[in-house]
Parts: C-alpha cells; structure tokens; sequence
C-alpha cells in the first residue's frame, strides 16, 4: 500500500482550481453577508453568538472522536475566559479547560505565527493528566512509535483492517516543521483552501498519540478566523463535519491513499463550509431571540438564579424544566426552586404543564406564537 506521503512529489498539493472556483465564490459571498449582518448588532449580541458557536464547535469536535462534554461547563469555561456574564459560574474540570484554552488560542490569537511549541501546548492542554482514558501518552513531544506504527484501524483483534499508516516516528520533526513553515510563510493561496490542505496535511502526518483530529480542527478554526479576519465566530465546521462523519472519514481515507492531487478532498472540505456557514442562521436567530426576550423584559427584575436558568433554558436546553432541574443547576433546595418559578409564572415569563410528577414548565408565547 502506498500512502500520500509517499509519493515522490510529497508537500506539493495540487488541485483543479475550475472545479472549485464557483465555491469558493459562493463562500467568499456567504462570509461576507454573515459577517455584515453580525456586524450590524450589538456587542453584547455578537458576544453571545461567539459564546454560543464556539460552545457548539468544541462539542461536536469532541463528539467526532466519540468524546462527549457537558455542553453547560465547555459554555461556562467559555463564558468566564471571555468576560460574559451568563449568571453564576459553575466549576470546570481540567480537560474541558484545556480544549476551551486550545480552541479559543487558535480562534483569538489567529494572527499569531504556530510554533512547535505552541501546538505541543494545545496537545498538553487536552491531555492535562498525561492519559486518554486509561492509556499513559507522550505529552510534551510528539509519538514514539515505541508500541509500534501510528495505525488508524477498525475491526476487532485478529480481524483488523487496516485504513491508515501514518509516517514514521523519526520523520516527525522535520515534517511537523515543514507544516508549520507553510502555515506561517504561505501568501499565494486563498485562505480557504489553505485551511482544507493544513486540516490534511496535519491529519496526513498524525504527530501525537492521541488528539490530531481536534487539534486539526483548531488548525483548521484559526486559519478560517484568518479569512474572516475576524475574532468573532459565526459558523461551526465541526459541527457540520460531525453531520457527515461517515463521509468525512472516508474522503480523508481516499486522499491519504491517492496521488498528489487534493481536488476531491478540497470539494468535499468547501462543500461542507459553505453548508456550514449558509446553516449558522440557525444559531445566530437563537442568540438575536434571546437578545430580544431580555429586551422585552427589561423591565422586570429577576434574580440570578432565574437568570442563569431562563438563559440555559434558551440554549438547548435538554429534556422538560421542573422544580428538580432548577434546585439542581442553581444548588438550591426545592422550596427556593418553587418560588423562583412561581414568581416567573406570576410575571407571565413561564406557564406550567402537565401534572404530578409530569409537571414542568414552558416559556410562554405572544399572540403572534413567538417565546416572550
């Protein structure tokens, strides 16, 4: 089997720019019309929408390699590192800090050259411990290949399959910096494009033992951050990637396989941005929404318990609201959750449902059917 890496012609990607060139056009239109309707807001909504997107991105990365978090502590470590209020804080373990910290390094500081340093730091940030799971990694340095090659494998024991061999452990250095090179010197390729080839080209290599998919991802989020230009994030790639995972995997096993020819990969990387961004309308109307009940309410008075619950309960929240929920995420007793929201149906913000123990709560409509 010969892999990408292998060719003769190893680092020089190349594509057809005819069959790119109307998405790329069609992304280029979709950034700017995303970006002048943000742009239009208040901070404090554009807040909110970054909060929002970046939570979404750092959960659906996670969930690509099968790692699911607690979207209510990754939006909480996100909230605090930004200087959003969203009342109350809640503490945060140290993993969900440390993929909060690498994503937000790649997303705020974009402009900031990469350095071995500084992506050994992000792979140290998602592996506080020293472990994945229960296995001892390398962190600080890149993979030994002290147990073997770095395989990408499916199937079970004696009945494995093969998809991907990634280089050679001694090869690391040199190829890692050649990456690194291109992310900080390369002018004549479009922003765009560059994301799809590094987002590759770091999978292609595979330099640590766990955590290159997210950390791609991140690549992938900063130079994206370089073609808006922009620290604030509207759009989750992650989470568009994590919609068509099969696919997603099976184009990159294609690519790593094939010639030096990247044009398949790159269609299918700028198909699923395009979708993404033209999909972030979805997030942004749920932020304007919220933006719009505290400005219709704006002359109530709530108290931070209700605060911090009438805002996760506009953020996804999952399941049905009951007196049990609320004690539970503001660590009062039942009697204070009771009140809470007895004031808030007095105040025509919540209406209650159902009955004995399938009791919960809703936020109430206006005449024209939408959340006051």
């Amino acid at each position: 089997m010969k892999y990408i890496y292998q060719n003769s012609d190893w680092h020089s990607f190349r594509w057809c720019g005819k069959k790119i060139q109307n998405l790329l056009l069609e992304i280029k239109k979709s950034q700017g019309y995303l970006l002048g309707k943000m742009d239009s807001l208040g901070f404090d909504v554009k807040n909110n929408a970054l909060l929002q997107v970046l939570t979404e991105n750092i959960i659906k990365s996670s969930e690509i390699e099968g790692q699911i978090l607690d979207k209510h502590l990754v939006r909480s470590s996100i909230a605090r590192r930004l200087g959003i209020d969203i009342g109350g804080e809640t503490p945060v373990s140290r993993d969900i800090e440390g993929v909060v910290e690498m994503m937000l390094d790649a997303t705020q500081n974009y402009s900031s050259n990469m350095t071995k340093e500084r992506l050994i730091g992000w792979h140290a940030a998602l592996f506080p411990t020293g472990f994945s799971g229960m296995y001892k990694i390398n962190v600080g340095g890149y993979r030994t290949d002290e147990l073997g090659p770095m395989q990408v494998v499916s199937g079970y024991t004696g009945n494995e399959k093969i998809h991907y061999e990634a280089p050679k452990a001694g090869l690391l250095e040199g190829e890692v910096n050649e990456l690194i090179n291109y992310i900080n010197t390369e002018k004549d390729t479009d922003f765009l494009i560059q994301a799809g080839i590094v987002h590759l080209w770091f999978v292609i290599l595979h330099p640590f033992d766990d955590g290159n998919g997210r950390i791609a991802r991140a690549l992938t989020d900063m130079i994206l951050a370089k073609s808006d230009d922009s620290k604030f994030r509207f759009y989750s790639m992650s989470s568009q990637i994590q919609k068509n995972r099969k696919s997603y995997y099976e184009v990159l096993e294609k690519t790593q396989k094939g010639s030096m020819d990247i044009t398949n990969w790159l269609l299918w990387f700028l198909e699923n941005l395009l979708i993404a961004i033209q999909s972030s309308g979805e997030i942004t109307d749920k932020v304007l929404q919220k933006a719009e009940f505290w400005q219709k309410n704006s002359n109530l008075v709530f108290n931070e318990r209700q605060i911090k619950v009438l805002n996760r309960f506009m953020d996804n929240f999952e399941g049905n609201l009951t007196t049990t929920k609320w004690a539970k995420m503001c660590n009062c007793s039942q009697d204070t959750a009771n009140l809470d929201i007895n004031d808030l149906i007095d105040k025509k913000i919540l209406k209650k449902t159902g009955k004995g123990r399938a009791t919960h709560y809703l936020l109430r409509k206006n005449k024209q059917g939408e959340k006051l």
